[in-house]
């Protein structure tokens, strides 16, 4: 069959055959998951699993309809173009047919809480519209759980392949990271989500047996290391880990660090390079962050609270380790914790983990950056003769890195200020809606105040709230460029 191109007022239409096969793929594949909800249903005799087999009906058809509609383009390939929409259009679509189940089941939920809480699971940002989580029949709470496992190892695997090839948000500093020789995108997609994929199974089968040891019956141990390995945060309780023991606190402290860490670096440790996890400067900086951040919260907390040590430097580990990594998870209400550690606490959420991990937010290595390049101009201006070049793991920061990194930054911080004014039209208090940006933006999880705090869910939000919301969770986790760029002409134009 002879590819054409339709230009329609000096706008080529691009061939999507290719990024078609590839959605409708990975659509059955989201469908064929749904059965593993549906065997715990009809293990539990609840009634529900007929739910997930229309969904997963529903899901797989229509997988199957559009990867044979499109079979005939694979041989087109992937462009940037196609790579961009492929990365933003993924996520959207998968959201939708993930909503299904919350739409028909027995949540009930309308159309916009349902697509909130599907979105809020693939992009690990771990927002609920949802409470009395306990009484949820356990095939829709394995399923919230499922989300956010697959959305947490296919960040991954965006952000190591596709966002570093399409130079979005200084992310094509990762280009070479042992990577590249393995040719174009897809089949570098392939090889680096392989290897991946093993060492991501791999630490969500520990930190699930950890958890079991730890006290957790073996449904709770399963569902929470698919959301902590995710750094997501859906729990099965609307107390979140404040129902759990303090084993269990340190299990999920533990596995939230580790998944907050280069996954590349697994890939090189298992390959035999062992010390490539250690010297990674966004490891040690990120270690050294909740290290300070978690001395000083436990200072600050002592002299408020008539609590033991133990209690005060848990709490605080627990929670600032939560919302760093972007996790969301609470073990207690820390809005009770003071005007400053609660300031504290939103700013830290706007740091986030390493790059190419499951975190979110910003990330560290952006920081180090900016903060190289500002040395770099103070020394400049102390001596004007000097050369002061700006580095990063010892290479030179190029002018194209740096742009990128100084743009991502200024488009961030617009896009938060933007989305909080437009959820303050519709109605909420400033702390509701500036917190409640930030968490949708940086996939945090938990906003700040009592409507949307660690003991509220963002469900007595309107609807057009939500919708604000759904966009900035699914922008955020596409680092914001790699989605705006598909609302300018000239991304459409040949």
């Amino acid at each position: 069959m002879t590819v054409t191109v339709t230009v329609i007022n000096g706008v080529d239409m691009i061939d999507m055959r290719p990024v078609g096969y590839v959605i409708g793929i990975l659509v059955i594949f989201l469908g064929l998951t749904m059965f593993a909800p549906l065997a715990v249903d009809l293990g539990q005799d609840n009634g529900h699993w007929p739910v997930f087999a229309i969904s997963a009906a529903i899901t797989i058809i229509s997988g199957g309809f559009l990867a044979l509609a499109s079979s005939n383009g694979t041989h087109v390939g992937l462009d940037i173009q196609k790579t961009f929409l492929l990365t933003t259009l993924v996520w959207v679509v998968l959201s939708i047919f993930a909503s299904i189940p919350f739409f028909l089941g027995y949540t009930n939920a309308n159309i916009v809480d349902a697509i909130f809480e599907a979105v809020s699971g693939i992009t690990t940002t771990g927002s609920t519209v949802f409470s009395e989580l306990d009484k949820m029949p356990k095939g829709l709470l394995l399923w919230r759980g499922i989300l956010q496992w697959l959305g947490g190892i296919g960040i991954i695997v965006v952000a190591m392949v596709f966002l570093p090839e399409l130079r979005v948000g200084g992310m094509q500093i990762f280009r070479a990271e042992g990577f590249d020789t393995l040719g174009k995108i897809l089949p570098r997609a392939t090889t680096i989500a392989f290897q991946i994929s093993i060492i991501y199974v791999g630490i969500t089968i520990a930190c699930g047996s950890a958890y079991v040891l730890a006290g957790m019956n073996f449904f709770d141990a399963v569902v929470h290391a698919f959301t902590t390995v995710a750094t997501g945060g859906f729990s099965n309780y609307d107390g979140s880990f404040s129902v759990f023991s303090w084993k269990v606190e340190y299990v999920a402290i533990l596995f939230m660090i580790l998944s907050a860490l280069p996954f590349v670096r697994y890939v090189q440790l298992i390959n035999g390079q062992g010390t490539a996890v250690f010297k990674d400067p966004q490891v040690k900086t990120f270690i050294f962050l909740i290290c300070v951040l978690v001395l000083l919260s436990t200072l600050v907390l002592s002299l408020q609270l008539n609590l033991s040590f133990e209690l005060v430097f848990r709490k605080a580990l627990f929670n600032i380790t939560s919302i760093l990594t972007g996790t969301g998870f609470a073990s207690t209400n820390y809005m009770l914790w003071g005007g400053f550690l609660v300031s504290l606490l939103f700013f830290v959420g706007l740091v986030g983990g390493c790059a190419g991990s499951t975190t979110c937010s910003v990330k560290i290595f952006r920081y180090q950056i900016v903060f190289a390049s500002i040395a770099s101009q103070l020394k400049r201006i102390h001596s004007p003769n000097g050369i002061f070049i700006p580095r990063y793991q010892g290479r030179q920061i190029s002018d194209d890195i740096l742009n990128s990194v100084l743009t991502f930054f200024v488009v961030f911080f617009a896009s938060l200020g933007v989305l909080a004014i437009l959820l303050s039209l519709t109605g909420l208090d400033l702390i509701t809606s500036l917190s409640g940006a930030a968490a949708a933006l940086a996939n945090i999880g938990p906003g700040l105040g009592e409507t949307i705090g660690p003991d509220g869910n963002f469900s007595s939000l309107s609807e057009t709230a939500k919708w604000l919301l759904i966009a900035g969770m699914l922008i955020g986790r596409l680092e914001l460029m790699a989605v705006y760029i598909l609302f300018t002409l000239k991304f459409w134009r040949n």
